[in-house]
């Protein structure tokens, strides 16, 4: 077993962007408090790319912007493309993120709460988010009417990636507000969009 090969595909893998030489030198030597030579760097990367170059892998170690990373072989573009394509079904809209939000920090809230927030019908991105499991009905407002109120699930937990609510960010921390999860569920929420906020 090639120990130090194994914590620099360990470093790469991991890595958000290519890795650079300097920067798993860094980490390495700091892990093991002591210096590690470049050349043995080189040669356990070296390995690797043979490594990766064998047809029973999907993806090869690229060196790109001067750092290492992997990537996907071209031979699997297509399946990628089309798991690319189903996924972007699945983002969330813009109306149906903000509603989310507002339960998430709120819960448990009522729909008409929501829309007094937001103001605008909400109706049909309630039910979106129902549909896909991110809220589930938590009970009964003690009010008139008894409104149902909604909450966050196990899911909407997993969806972004946290363990407990306590995990989100504080209004405070946010510095400006991005939807990073997607535009467009589809054609018929852009529409309950624009028709609810004429009518607000």
């Amino acid at each position: 077993m090639d120990f130090l090969q194994n914590h620099i595909e360990a470093l790469i893998f991991c890595s958000p962007s290519p890795i650079r030489i300097g920067e798993i030198k860094g980490c390495l030597s700091e892990m093991f408090n002591a210096d590690v030579p470049e050349e043995d760097i080189v040669g356990a990367i070296q390995r690797l790319e043979e490594k990766y170059q064998a047809e029973e892998f999907s993806f090869q170690l690229f060196k790109a912007a001067g750092g290492y990373h992997f990537l996907t072989k071209p031979a699997y573009q297509a399946s990628i493309g089309i798991m690319l394509k189903q996924q972007s079904k699945k983002r969330l809209s813009t109306s149906a993120m903000e509603t989310l939000s507002i339960i998430a920090y709120k819960q448990p809230i009522s729909k008409t709460e929501i829309e007094n927030i937001r103001g605008v019908n909400c109706d049909y991105a309630v039910q979106k988010l129902l549909d896909k499991g991110l809220i589930e009905i938590t009970g009964k407002a003690e009010t008139i009417g008894r409104p149902m109120l909604y909450g966050t699930t196990i899911k909407f937990m997993e969806y972004f990636g946290i363990n407990d609510i306590a995990e989100l960010p504080t209004p405070k921390e946010f510095v400006a507000e991005v939807n990073t999860i997607g535009e467009n569920l589809d054609q018929g929420e852009n529409l309950d969009q624009k028709e609810t906020d004429g009518q607000a």
